[in-house]
Parts: structure tokens; C-alpha cells; sequence
């Protein structure tokens, strides 16, 4: 099971995809993995990533995968929930941090998503739409978005289930939740 949970900053979409794979996990049983893609780079990170970590409570095992997705998937026990925040910073993680290809971006994703299916992890993945106003005038601002958007119809194609979160209410637009 794969489900995509999208929407814009402070939308509800993080608590939407806790309470999702919590539900996954009582279900399936296993063990349940945050993986998590930020990065304490300064204060304001920080305190998001120990809110984010409150937030979610006990029960949860966490990896850290700035770039690396597939590696970090990796080291989760088949059979198990996890839960992916947020493709949104690993896509600029990814494109700026040193000679990564945005086809190998879109590998990486594809071989991350074949490798839950193929492993029988319940994987719940969370981004940002970030693309709902004008077109950017920045170069590499329109480069990132192109990726990421790229990023979200191929998650949105493989998944099971796709949501959008807007005010803290979830619009299923694929499968069912």
C-alpha cells in the first residue's frame, strides 16, 4: 500500500499522514518508521523538527534520509508502516547538494517504490504543493518546481490512495484511504 498526501504549508497534511499510517500499522501490525528527510541546518529547522517529534508521540522509530531515500528504506523491516516528510525538501536536497541528475532524483523515487511493494512496507508519503500561483521567473525556482512536479505525478500514478489536505480537511482524489 502506498498512499501520496499533499498540500500546502501548515495545511494538516503531516498529522493526516501520522494518523493514516497508525491506522496502517494497528491494522497490519509491524513496525512503524518516520522517515525523515529534514535537516537541523539552523534554529527555526530545529525547533519544526522537535514540534514534528512531539507532535507524532511515542511508537514511531526514525530514520534520517536527506538524500538517500532507498538506503534508509533499506534498513525498515519488511511488513512495516512508514511514513516519508517530505519529498518537498528532499527534491531541493537532492538537486543542490552536489552532481545529483534529476533522472537519477526519478530513479531513486521509482526503485523507493518498487522496493515497498516488493517488501510489503505500508509507505506513506508526504509533500508540498508549492506550484498553485504564477510561474516563476527564477530559473532554478522554475528548475526545482519542474522537478518536484515531476516528483508528484509519478508518486501520484504508482500510489494507491492520494490525498490532498487543504485547511486540515482531506480531499481523497484516488483509492481509498
Amino acid at each position: 500500500m502506498i498512499a501520496f498526501i499533499s498540500g500546502g504549508a501548515r495545511s494538516g497534511k503531516s498529522a493526516h499522514a501520522e494518523a493514516l499510517a497508525c491506522r496502517w500499522q494497528a491494522r497490519r501490525g509491524g513496525k512503524r518508521y518516520y522517515l525523515a528527510t529534514a535537516q537541523a541546518s539552523d534554529g527555526e529547522m530545529q525547533q519544526r523538527i522537535a514540534r514534528h517529534r512531539d507532535d507524532r508521540g511515542e511508537g514511531w522509530t526514525t530514520l534520517e534520509a536527506p538524500i538517500d531515500l532507498l538506503a534508509a528504506l533499506t534498513r525498515a523491516e519488511s511488513g512495516a508502516t512508514l511514513l516519508l516528510d517530505c519529498l518537498t525538501l528532499w527534491a531541493s536536497q537532492w538537486l543542490y547538494a552536489g552532481p545529483n541528475s534529476e533522472q537519477a532524483g526519478l530513479d531513486m523515487i521509482e526503485g523507493l517504490l518498487a522496493e515497498a511493494r516488493r517488501r510489503d512496507i505500508a509507505l506513506v508519503i508526504v509533500s508540498n504543493d508549492i506550484n498553485e500561483g504564477m510561474p516563476p521567473e527564477n530559473d532554478e525556482v522554475w528548475r526545482y518546481l519542474a522537478f518536484l512536479q515531476r516528483i508528484h505525478r509519478l508518486v501520484a500514478r504508482e500510489a494507491d490512495t492520494v490525498i490532498q489536505v487543504a485547511a486540515g480537511l482531506p480531499q481523497v482524489w484516488k483509492g481509498r484511504p
